[in-house]
């Protein structure tokens, strides 16, 4: 009788072990009549350490001191606010009414062998739109129609160390590195002065910045 519960722990343990451990950070902004709301979240290992509501960024681990986390939110703040000043902008020009949901995941997997995969997706109103090629810090076009917006914005995105070899560092090695950190028991911290942790929220607001201008500018078949 103790047979299948004894299998069944078993079972769990061994799913555990073998389950990747994550570091995900996800963004979503809504674009509606010329204005924005912005909300996201960072999860490591399960727990949740970042959350964005509005323009307010909360660190809920102590994963940084408080000076260095006070710059990282007026980072992240000041990337918004560009967002949100230039989206206003491009209505007053074009008046677009409708409403365009953005959403970005991002983030790294490191599994039980030692090997990592790191991903950078992106969707506009649930359709996938654009992709980070991690290993040559390239954007790919997913966007299934309407191929002048996907262009623009990935030719954008394609402009910028922020968004192509500072982000590959990010995902391939700052990632990576918390990650393995995590999986030692260490914890993580730095006094190096390479890409910090939240810098997955504050690069997927610029990223954001170069999509809402191929979206905006590119609607409607003309850039």
């Amino acid at each position: 009788m103790l047979v299948l519960p004894l299998l069944c722990a078993a079972l769990a343990r061994g799913a555990e072990q073998a389950a990747p451990l994550a570091f995900t950070m996800l963004q979503v902004t809504r674009v509606s009549d010329g204005r924005c709301s912005f909300w996201g979240n960072a999860t490591l290992g399960g727990r949740s350490s970042h959350r964005l509501e509005g323009r307010s960024l909360s660190q809920l681990l102590p994963l940084e001191p408080p000076a260095a986390w006070a710059r990282r939110k007026e980072d992240v703040a000041t990337y918004l606010d560009y967002f949100a000043n230039m989206v206003k902008l491009i209505h007053m020009e074009r008046r677009i009414e409708y409403t365009q949901i953005l959403r970005c995941l991002l983030g790294c997997h490191l599994f039980p062998n030692g090997t990592a995969r790191s991903f950078y997706d992106m969707t506009l109103n649930g359709t996938a739109f654009l992709s980070f090629h991690v290993p040559t810090a390239t954007w790919e076009r997913r966007w299934p129609h309407q191929d002048a917006v996907a262009t623009f914005a990935h030719q954008e995105l394609m402009k910028y160390p922020e968004t192509t070899r500072d982000l590959q560092h990010f995902l391939n090695t700052t990632c990576v590195d918390i990650l393995r950190a995590q999986s030692a028991g260490t914890g993580w911290q730095s006094s190096r002065s390479h890409t910090p942790l939240v810098v997955g929220l504050t690069l997927g607001a610029l990223a954001l910045v170069a999509m809402a201008a191929g979206i905006f500018l590119c609607t409607g078949g003309s850039c």
